[in-house]
């Protein structure tokens, strides 16, 4: 079973990330990569072709706040501090910089 996020950069959708029983995948959107958009990491420049990894890519893992605003969300949420697809998907909707994740049955609110 997979789990899938929509990844926006500047409130535009960038590309989807997965959590599968392999590991993680990210890839852009075609459209975004057809209108000469920027990379949301310069970890992950602008390809087709998909990013896979066994953990989750340091760029999104570096968006997951660290203490006493992550405590808040994993008692709020009540999520596990070992799941990192789980925190960045609840956590990371609104963040600081130009990217946001969104679990992907949400999508169409952004």
């Amino acid at each position: 079973m997979s789990k899938r996020a929509l990844v926006y950069y500047q409130n535009k959708l960038a590309g989807y990330l997965s959590e599968t029983d392999s590991g993680y995948r990210f890839q852009y959107d075609t459209q975004y990569l057809s209108e000469q958009s920027k990379p949301v990491s310069l970890t992950l420049p602008l390809q087709a072709k998909p990013f896979e990894s066994n953990v989750l890519f340091s760029f999104f893992d570096g968006l997951i706040p660290e203490g006493w605003l992550l405590n808040v969300g994993q008692t709020y949420w009540k999520l596990k501090g070992n799941d990192r697809f789980q925190l960045l998907i609840t956590l990371c909707r609104d963040t600081i910089g130009a990217v946001s994740i969104v679990p992907e049955e949400e999508g169409s609110d952004v």
